[in-house]
């Protein structure tokens, strides 16, 4: 049976987490053997009816997007029916402001990318740039990214300017969202939904690290989630 993904972002050839995309889903097709489509949908041309064709979303990066509300509409519904979802870089920021204003309450919590001025702002701009860094993450033991990943360090790729305000951490550690993982410094890096067949947003960008002799865990168990296997 195929099943399909929708990658929802602004597709650009050139950019290279979206070549990275394309190549990590290759790579763990591959490996797992699965017949899995994967579709890139403007979030412009998010509808209701995107859940009737694909059974699983990634949020990939190269925000900001063209539609920040139907980004948030459909990471809402996804993370509330059980539909994997997978963010990253620009899709985990987004994973971040829905889970504030539909799960904590904030309505206004606001993306620097989108509004710099905006009175609550949950996602602000880096103050040292992570594009094109390396950095060693360290994961909660008893997580389901630890689980993936079969081990409680990794070193991972950034390509991002955005990440979590350090003000609003506390406010985010309130609800029933797991901060899974952080860099050496202890930001959020990782986040996961308790009891979701996939629900992981990471700031850092896992497809920049497969290879097809060795596909990234991460992306090999979205899949493996869209597959229900």
């Amino acid at each position: 049976m195929t099943v399909s993904i929708a990658l929802l972002g602004e597709y650009t050839p050139t950019f290279p987490p979206h070549a990275a995309t394309n190549a990590a889903i290759e790579h763990s097709k591959a490996a797992l053997g699965e017949n899995i489509v994967s579709d890139w949908i403007s979030t412009a041309e998010i509808t209701p009816a995107l859940f009737d064709r694909y059974s699983g979303i990634w949020i990939a990066p190269g925000s900001p997007y063209k539609n920040m509300d139907k980004t948030l509409a459909a990471i809402r519904h996804a993370r509330e029916n059980n539909i994997p979802c997978f963010g990253t870089c620009g899709g985990f920021q987004h994973m971040i402001i829905e889970y504030a204003r539909n799960v904590l309450g904030f309505i206004d919590a606001q993306h620097a990318e989108y509004d710099p001025y905006a009175s609550n702002l949950f996602i602000s701009q880096l103050a040292c740039s992570l594009a094109g860094r390396e950095m060693q993450l360290r994961f909660e033991p008893t997580s389901r990214v630890a689980a993936i990943y079969g081990a409680i360090t990794a070193t991972e790729q950034y390509y991002c300017n955005f990440g979590i305000n350090p003000d609003c951490v506390d406010a985010l550690k309130q609800g029933p969202m797991q901060i899974s993982g952080a860099d050496a410094e202890g930001d959020i890096r990782v986040i996961e939904w308790p009891g979701h067949p996939f629900f992981i947003g990471t700031l850092f960008v896992p497809q920049a690290r497969s290879t097809p002799q060795q596909p990234h865990p991460l992306v090999s168990a979205f899949l493996r989630a869209v597959a229900n296997l």
